[in-house]
């Protein structure tokens, strides 16, 4: 397989392909998409010692971006942040008392930047064909986690100082289930492609 050739994303090849109802289409993904990502965020597991829950945000994110391509995929995340920007409780650890900019520029800030950045090489990658592969697949999801770790560590380093365990609290706590959501969108993403050529052919 060529990966480094211009390929369809899952988004591009299913529903109507032209006109105004493809912009129907795409605007349905976005706002499923956001309601996704809000859900996924809500699904957390607390880490004893760290600032920062684990849940599955990260692999909303990833998968989105995989699926939906760079510019439909930041297009769903940016949607996703106005809307926390605004007020609205869709962020992991938002509150009533806590929501909008204020959570935003809080601990989690570094890794919501992270997830506008690692959406837009996701979804640069799977348009090279790399979602159509375990490997390149899991390389891809790999790469993604890179880009939304470090700037969530550098802002945890900027904001409570580098004196603190920030690799204790930011990364080591969600190596292992970063890994196991690594496998799932490996697996499911080629997955899906299977079963889109197997119902074409």
């Amino acid at each position: 397989m060529q990966l480094t050739a211009s390929h369809s994303v899952l988004a591009e090849i299913t529903g109507p392909q032209t006109g105004a109802a493809r912009r129907v289409k795409q605007a349905v993904l976005v706002i499923t998409g956001i309601a996704l990502l809000a859900v996924a965020a809500n699904i957390k597991v607390p880490v004893p010692g760290s600032p920062v829950a684990m849940n599955m945000g990260t692999f909303a994110v990833l998968t989105i971006g995989a699926a939906y391509g760079a510019r439909l995929g930041l297009t769903t995340i940016m949607g996703y942040m106005i809307i926390g920007a605004l007020g609205f409780d869709i962020f992991q650890s938002s509150t009533a008392e806590l929501n909008g900019l204020a959570y935003m520029t809080g601990s989690t800030g570094g890794y919501l930047l992270g997830y506008v950045i690692a959406t837009v090489a996701l979804g640069a990658l799977a348009s090279r064909g790399w979602d159509r592969s375990v490997v390149w697949m899991a390389l891809a999801m790999l790469i993604g986690n890179v880009l939304l770790y470090v700037p969530g560590l550098l802002w945890l380093g900027q904001l409570y100082g580098w004196d603190q365990p920030i690799l204790q609290w930011g990364l080591t706590p969600f190596l292992l289930g970063d890994a196991l959501k690594l496998v799932l969108a490996a697996v499911l993403l080629p997955a899906v492609w299977k079963l889109v050529g197997d119902a074409r052919g």
